[in-house]
């Protein structure tokens, strides 16, 4: 920086031969006097040391020369003022640059120091040098800190000490010498500096942690260049990157004050190393607890092993990823592996598949399929040695040795290298998965992960899978789950949003468009609320397939408050080794409550509430299905729920505190409410009143409770005397067990409000 180039300014004096009519013996304001012809002062013209010169005898206490011409003095600007002397005779004295600074009104500003440092004489002949730096700014190295009040100065300098001594004076210089304080001046520090080669090869890591260590405060520049560091480096100053990074895979960079996908991704000379550099880092650094992508998009051109890239296998702190996107890149990195196996199962180990064949092919995270496997059962551990696999459900029908398929999804941000992960949280992520790549695998163990905002969009399999139980406590929340197949017919579909393998997640205002399932959940614990789930086509009279399946029985769930379209609830217990009931816990603890379901271009035998039992003895014990609604459009279906009985129907003889009502019903044939109240007329006379409760039994079940019979009006005899009697209700008769006959011991007619119930209190 020299502002007399880049700015034109006049820095220097007149040299004394321009006439020392310009020269004042006073302080160089207007009007002070001159040495023009002064006895005291002459030009010298042919000095050995200096050529030509002023030769001055110093007659007064403090002699002074000021230059007439004013310096100008700006903030930013550093001027060093330079005067070469030496004695001639007499006595010797003392010199020191000196100048006078001036206001813009042209007063001297007070208070600021005027003179430099003092250098004493003490040969004849000899040069001395004498110097001092001016600047409006007060730092280390100025002599003369003025303030931002002075705008110019009469540069010269002062003799002092014993009169009489002659003196010869070079011609005084102004330079610019701002460059010297350019690293005060500026904000950072350069690694080059303190030794940092950028040449791809040499350890650049010991520089790195030196400027990081007298930064003070200051910004790093890391310049132009190719930086090797071969340790683990951590910088706790802002940095700056005009040139890269290289490090083994194994070292980790920690940005203390740039935590950021931006300065990782310049760092590291793309956004995806950057990535997974910045990634790698939100595991070992406390400070932050955030990574933040900066709005960015990043190019994934195969999936992240995130365990191996952070090199650890447990962690449970509270680490977030937010506010980006990761758009996967087509290549064969994301093809599925496909592994069959010939495995034995037993009942006896319901979790372990064993004798199983070419073993060490079948890679951890892999889905099981195969008969009697239900569905989202995936592989959690491998043991090469003893041929086995640890699955994460049981099978509901595959004891013995049989034919298996496995395959091994690839997931955009795979975490299942963690055998403990709890408390990690994705926000505002957009996984464009774009039939590419699946979403993102879970740990195999761990609790409370959250997806807050996110969305996947058209993952090729899955969108959210846990293989093990590292989805315990999860929420999911605000997310967007996009199919790749919202043109394929529904019957069709193949990919899952997401599923549940543990207990007590929350699945709450979330957006499901036209996959194969919303959620398969195993556990208990779960609360659905206020999820909008559709899963039509463009299908006449089209099949429609499970939203949310439910893989166990006793499931202490909420589903409340959600728009359900051309989709139904499966509630059945396909992840259980004997699945016929055997004295556990039988379907129970389900409240539906508050749902709008609605279903179109569906056949007369679609149905919104599905029961699937894979084994015999089961009952329904505990069950809401209250203040719902029910909607067709197109077509009136039949009746809004069903048992599958593919496998095994309900006991409806064993049924237990089963809730139905409030609920409205549009275009169903047939209303299902529970308690049934029916209003029995009975026109000929007769000791046993047979009542009906039709169709409105919830799953077509029987009748095990008659609460009440009320009677409207008078009860008479075949003669249409009034009797006073009381009635015994005997419940479950007819043919299916849906009437109750009314028992009065005498023939009698009438009418009669009956309430039933097709369950008992527990």
């Amino acid at each position: 920086m020299n502002k007399a180039i880049t700015d034109g300014l006049v820095l220097m004096p007149p040299p004394f031969s321009a006439g020392l009519n310009l020269w004042s013996r006073e302080d160089g304001t207007p009007g002070s006097g001159s040495y023009q012809g002064q006895p005291n002062a002459a030009l010298v013209t042919n000095d050995q040391d200096f050529g030509g010169c002023l030769e001055l005898q110093k007659t007064e206490a403090t002699q002074k020369l000021r230059s007439f011409a004013q310096t100008p003095i700006q903030p930013g600007l550093y001027l060093r003022v330079t005067a070469r002397v030496k004695a001639v005779s007499g006595n010797l004295p003392a010199v020191r640059i000196a100048a006078w600074a001036g206001d813009v009104n042209g007063q001297n500003v007070a208070g600021v120091p005027q003179v430099g440092p003092s250098v004493t004489l003490t040969t004849y002949g000899e040069v001395v040098t004498v110097s001092a730096i001016i600047s409006p700014a007060n730092r280390t190295g100025v002599d003369l800190p003025w303030s931002l009040q002075t705008v110019y100065a009469h540069v010269g300098l002062d003799l002092t000490g014993a009169n009489g001594g002659v003196v010869r004076i070079d011609d005084i210089e102004v330079e610019d010498v701002t460059n010297v304080f350019i690293r005060k001046l500026m904000d950072w520090v350069d690694v080059r500096d303190f030794g940092a080669l950028g040449n791809g090869t040499t350890n650049d890591a010991p520089a790195f942690l030196a400027a990081d260590a007298a930064a003070a405060g200051r910004e790093i520049l890391v310049p132009s260049g190719v930086f090797r560091l071969t340790q683990d480096v951590t910088i706790n100053s802002r940095i700056r990157f005009e040139g890269t990074l290289s490090m083994p895979a194994n070292r980790k960079l920690t940005l203390t004050r740039n935590y950021d996908l931006d300065t990782y991704g310049q760092a590291f000379g793309s956004e995806l190393e950057g990535f997974k550099r910045a990634l790698q880092a939100l595991f070992f650094f406390t400070d932050y607890v955030t990574l933040d992508l900066s709005g960015r998009r990043v190019e994934i051109p195969e999936p992240i092993n995130v365990a191996a890239l952070a090199g650890i296998t447990s962690f449970t702190s509270r680490r977030v990823v937010r506010n980006g996107s990761l758009n996967a890149v087509s290549g064969p990195a994301w093809e599925t592996e496909v592994v069959t196996s010939v495995a034995t199962y037993s009942a006896a180990q319901n979790t372990t598949l064993t004798n199983v064949a070419n073993v060490a092919n079948i890679p951890v995270g892999a889905l099981v399929e195969g008969t009697g496997v239900g569905r989202e059962v995936y592989v959690t551990a491998r043991n090469v040695g003893a041929g086995t696999l640890t699955i994460s459900q049981p099978l509901y029908a595959a004891v013995g040795t049989r034919t298996y398929t496995f395959r091994r999804f690839k997931y955009m941000l795979d975490f299942s290298g963690f055998d403990l992960m709890s408390r990690f949280e994705l926000e505002d992520i957009e996984f464009n998965c774009l039939g590419v790549g699946s979403g993102v695998l879970l740990p195999m163990s761990g609790s409370t992960q959250r997806f807050m905002s996110c969305t996947f969009n058209r993952p090729k399999d899955r969108g959210i899978s846990s293989a093990g139980t590292g989805c315990q406590g999860m929420f999911v929340d605000m997310c967007q789950f996009l199919s790749n197949e919202q043109s394929v017919p529904a019957v069709d579909r193949t990919t899952i949003a997401m599923n549940v393998q543990a207990n007590d997640t929350k699945l709450r205002n979330n957006r499901i468009v036209r996959f194969a399932h919303f959620a398969i959940i195993n556990g208990t614990g779960h609360l659905i609320h206020a999820n909008h789930f559709f899963q039509g086509d463009n299908t006449t009279a089209g099949v429609r397939r499970a939203g949310l399946v439910f893989t166990q029985t006793n499931v202490s769930t909420v589903v409340t408050g959600n728009y359900i379209d051309n989709c139904f609830i499966e509630w059945g217990n396909e992840h259980d080794s004997e699945p016929e009931e055997n004295g556990e816990f039988s379907f129970g603890g389900l409240n539906i409550v508050g749902n709008v379901f609605i279903s179109s271009s569906t056949s007369t035998a679609f149905r919104w509430i599905v029961i699937k039992p894979y084994g015999p003895g089961h009952f329904l014990s505990g069950f809401t299905l209250s203040a719902n609604s029910f909607r067709s459009f197109g077509v009136v279906i039949d009746r809004v729920e069903m048992v599958d009985t593919t496998f095994a129907t309900l006991d409806f003889t064993r049924s237990r505190n089963v809730r139905v009502e409030g609920n409205s019903f549009n275009n169903v044939s047939q209303w299902i409410i529970n308690p049934v109240q029916v209003t029995h007329t009975q026109n000929t006379a007769a000791e046993t009143w047979n009542v009906s409760a039709g169709g409105f039994v919830p799953f077509g079940g029987r009748i095990r409770q008659v609460q009440s019979v009320a009677p409207e009006g008078m009860i008479t005899n075949v003669s249409n005397a009034p009797r006073h009697v009381f009635p015994y209700a005997v419940p479950g008769t007819g043919a299916g067990g849906n009437q109750a006959q009314i028992r009065w011991g005498e023939a009698v007619k009438g009418k009669a409000l009956v309430t039933m119930r097709m369950d008992v209190p527990a």
